[in-house]
């Protein structure tokens, strides 16, 4: 499953939860946290049961919820852990450390569920024990989030973004080093499509699977960015056809078009794959 689009939508917002999948993310996120007001809360968690229990309901997007930390998750997964609804993973903001997804996962599991966890990598603390955090079994992929990172480290943001340059590195490394999905931060500004752009291509060049949108609008430029073009997809087809070949004549090396492939550059083109297959691409 790929993850190039991790679309937000309020939680006390059923009509815009109920058009989310329609913007073409490939994850959508009902957000039980920073979208929701304190009064609202309540409310926002009625409006997510009547959404995920609605039978009708069953999009081709990944579906999860965003919970609160605290005393208010208590409530959040008292109406989210129920066998009727349409959900395939829980989103975990604020993580600290490994501690934080072990007992989410504990939580769920004692209720009878198996949800992924994707967890939010937002703090000092959370970077700092990113690699703990990643190797968590329910954990299903880090997400980073610059902003509240800024605010709990004291940092100035800026258009360059070098004040979390190497924390956004040390995610993707953590990510990796696990084998979990690394999601980029939120591009704020919803009308700069250009701007999004070119945040979403250097997320690329990172290494991040993929990025979060705010907006609706976002998630078309975030894809785009995400699907591999066509000659990429076509160098993907031959190096997996090729290493097909090289399998079954018991060969762990072999050339394509001049280039010698070994199994990292395999790991590109199944890489490659996966995200050509999400477009319809491949």
């Amino acid at each position: 499953m790929s993850r190039r689009s991790v679309m937000f939508s309020p939680g006390d917002r059923p009509d815009l939860m109920r058009k989310a999948p329609s913007t073409g993310a490939d994850t959508v996120v009902f957000d039980l946290e920073d979208a929701v007001a304190p009064a609202r809360k309540e409310e926002a968690r009625d409006a997510v049961h009547e959404v995920l229990s609605d039978p009708e309901f069953d999009p081709d997007a990944e579906v999860c919820v965003r919970v609160n930390m605290g005393q208010a998750a208590a409530a959040d997964f008292d109406v989210i852990l129920d066998d009727n609804l349409r959900l395939d993973a829980v989103m975990v903001p604020k993580v600290s450390g490994l501690d934080d997804v072990v007992r989410v996962e504990e939580r769920t599991t004692q209720a009878g569920f198996d949800l992924p966890v994707l967890a939010l990598v937002e703090s000092a603390a959370g970077v700092l024990n990113a690699s703990s955090i990643a190797t968590a079994s329910a954990t299903d992929a880090l997400v980073f989030g610059a902003e509240d990172l800024a605010a709990d480290i004291g940092a100035t943001r800026t258009d360059e973004g070098t004040e979390v340059l190497y924390a956004r590195e040390h995610v993707v490394l953590a990510a990796s080093a696990a084998g979990v999905d690394a999601i980029d931060t939120v591009y704020t500004d919803f009308e700069d499509s250009d701007g999004l752009r070119d945040e979403t291509e250097f997320a690329l060049t990172l290494g991040y699977d993929g990025k979060m949108a705010i907006h609706p609008t976002q998630v078309d430029v975030i894809n785009e960015a995400f699907t591999p073009d066509a000659e990429r997809i076509e160098w993907a087809r031959a190096v997996l056809d090729a290493r097909d070949e090289a399998e079954s004549a018991g060969r762990g090396v072999f050339r394509v078009e001049g280039e010698m492939i070994d199994a990292p550059l395999i790991t590109q083109a199944e890489r490659v794959r996966e995200r050509a297959r999400a477009a319809d691409e491949w």
